[in-house]
């Protein structure tokens, strides 16, 4: 399984890739800083996944899911934000995404759904 970290944090792209290293069948194939970038990599390397922060410089991870969706791209996609507001989580999974993760409560959960999406 082919990941995109999407995330203007590059502690968090780090503490991410060092969770996933555990994983087997899991390649961390790109890292995208904002939302542009993580277009640009989305549409040329077509990765399984895409970790997706939601607030990130240019276009934010809401701008990005929806252009990932309208495109009929149908890579799996799990939201990740520091600000777990209800509406969010509403927003995220309507425009389409897949998941929806606290940074800060969520990334042993995040870790076993990356975990059973590779095995399957």
């Amino acid at each position: 399984m082919r990941i995109l970290i999407a995330d203007d944090s590059s502690l968090f792209r780090e503490r991410i890739k060092d969770l996933f290293k555990s994983l087997n069948n899991v390649e961390i194939i790109g890292e995208a800083s904002d939302g542009n970038e993580a277009i640009q990599f989305i549409e040329s390397n077509s990765p399984d996944v895409v970790l997706l922060d939601i607030r990130m410089p240019g276009l934010n991870g809401m701008e990005v899911l929806r252009n990932t969706r309208s495109k009929g791209n149908d890579v799996v996609i799990c939201m990740l934000t520091n600000f777990p507001y209800k509406q969010y989580r509403e927003r995220s999974i309507a425009a389409g995404a897949n998941y929806f993760f606290d940074k800060n409560l969520d990334i042993n959960l995040l870790l076993e759904v990356i975990s059973s999406i590779a095995k399957n």
